[in-house]
């Protein structure tokens, strides 16, 4: 059975004459599902028109804490399993909705209704309670309609979504194509791996502390977490930072396991001077400087997220030379002093943490690749000159997209015949590190 949206004359005049509110706080109590389901509607709608999901998620300030909390639970829970609610939707509905913020309220509960179907009833009851304040109320019937209609086709919907490729994996279509043709024997378990909450990885600042010791302090404040790599310790269940034994001191940051490899393989003499290119938010530029005394400058071109690295810094009680500029405009920064080691953690398609970011997935596009692709050979070609005969310059990237790793060094390699790589490593994501891929090269 389909839905078709159809309004009966006199509900579509009453929808006329009530006023659309753009308050939830009108009808909902803010301790009400309804209300949560509302406020997660409406940043999976300014996603969907193209606002990160950090950006949308401010949307939410002033809103009360544990409806925040709901909604942004509501928020990842959609966009990670991408597709999965436009399949639903699609085969409920002979047309989509042209009210954004209903299409994505209906979004938000189709998801609710299959993490908790015990709570079935009142998912229905509330979702069409946060429809009364939206679009005057008159699509109440329809949201109350197309939630009826899944519930009682579910088992015949589940079928027919395994068919589907897009809903079953989550991904969209290119994407998938991409990791098949890169990974023939990964590819399900790397998509996999985007679809499941991410661990939280501490980094032990070795300045305070060596990772047995910090986890003594944790295991006394009755935090559980397991040793990974030389400094890293991961948490058998996440924590609030404010919970964390020292956080505020500069004992311990939030850092991927995989990301953690980037000082370790870079790994420059104390008293090196060392460009991190693209530093923000600065959690490469505080272990290296964890690691070891150096004369570190730090780039960034976004000048809001230099205030990220200073912050990181002075929690840490570290020091850099931190700049706002674009890294490959080297006439304008550099003072031509040559670098012993540069960090070159560049700009990509970060398929590699999507499970962090699962806006990604709505937002990035096939196009987009090639783009990236330019900016970071630009990137490569604009560094290397301001290295040192015999110095290293270490390739990241949080991709797992070939034409941004093995592909984007193959072609550097040809283009300077005195760049020797000397390691290479692809991080696949899993239950201990997010997807990354390093290249570290030697000038000759």
């Amino acid at each position: 059975m389909r839905i078709v949206r159809i309004r009966k004359p006199e509900r579509a005049a009453e929808a006329r004459r009530q006023p659309s509110t753009d308050s939830p706080n009108a009808t909902l109590a803010q301790d009400s599902l309804g209300f949560s389901l509302l406020l997660g509607a409406r940043v999976l709608a300014a996603v969907r028109s193209g606002k990160s999901l950090t950006e949308a998620l401010s949307l939410l300030a002033g809103e009360p804490p544990a409806a925040r909390a709901a909604a942004q639970d509501i928020a990842y829970g959609v966009l990670r399993s991408y597709g999965r609610g436009e399949f639903f939707l699609g085969k409920l509905m002979t047309h989509p909705l042209t009210h954004d913020e209903t299409q994505a309220l209906l979004l938000a509960a189709l998801y609710r209704l299959e993490t908790r179907p015990a709570s079935a009833p009142m998912v229905v009851d509330q979702a069409v309670a946060a429809a009364s304040v939206l679009a005057g109320g008159g699509l109440k019937g329809v949201v109350n309609g197309v939630l009826r209609s899944f519930l009682r086709q579910r088992d015949a919907l589940l079928l027919a979504l395994d068919k589907d490729e897009v809903a079953h994996y989550q991904y969209p279509q290119w994407w998938l194509n991409r990791l098949k043709r890169g990974f023939r024997e990964d590819w399900s378990q790397i998509v996999a791996a985007g679809n499941s909450p991410p661990p939280m990885t501490l980094r032990v600042n070795a300045r305070k502390f060596s990772v047995a010791e910090y986890n003594e302090k944790l295991l006394a404040a009755e935090i559980a977490a397991r040793p990974v790599g030389s400094s890293g310790l991961i948490l058998d269940k996440p924590q609030p930072v404010d919970g964390l034994p020292g956080f505020f001191d500069g004992w311990v940051s939030v850092q991927d396991a995989g990301a953690q490899r980037a000082a370790e393989l870079l790994d420059p003499a104390p008293g090196a001077r060392v460009l991190d290119a693209c530093a923000a938010p600065g959690g490469k530029t505080a272990h290296l400087l964890e690691r070891a005394d150096l004369d570190l400058l730090a780039l960034d071109i976004d000048a809001g997220r230099i205030r990220r690295i200073q912050d990181n810094l002075q929690r840490l009680g570290l020091s850099a030379e931190i700049k706002v500029a674009d890294c490959a405009d080297t006439g304008k920064w550099w003072d031509g002093r040559p670098f012993d080691a540069i960090l070159a953690d560049v700009p990509c398609s970060a398929s590699g943490v999507v499970r962090r970011h699962p806006d990604i997935k709505t937002l990035r596009r096939e196009s987009d690749i090639r783009r990236l692709v330019h900016t970071q050979a630009a990137i490569l070609d604009a560094l290397w000159p301001l290295l040192k005969a015999g110095g290293k310059l270490l390739y990241a990237t949080c991709s797992v997209f070939v034409e941004e790793n093995t592909a984007q060094i193959d072609a550097f390699l040809v283009r300077c015949r005195d760049a020797e790589c000397l390691a290479r490593e692809q991080w696949l994501p899993n239950d201990k590190n997010d997807g990354f891929y390093y290249a570290l090269l030697r000038k000759n």
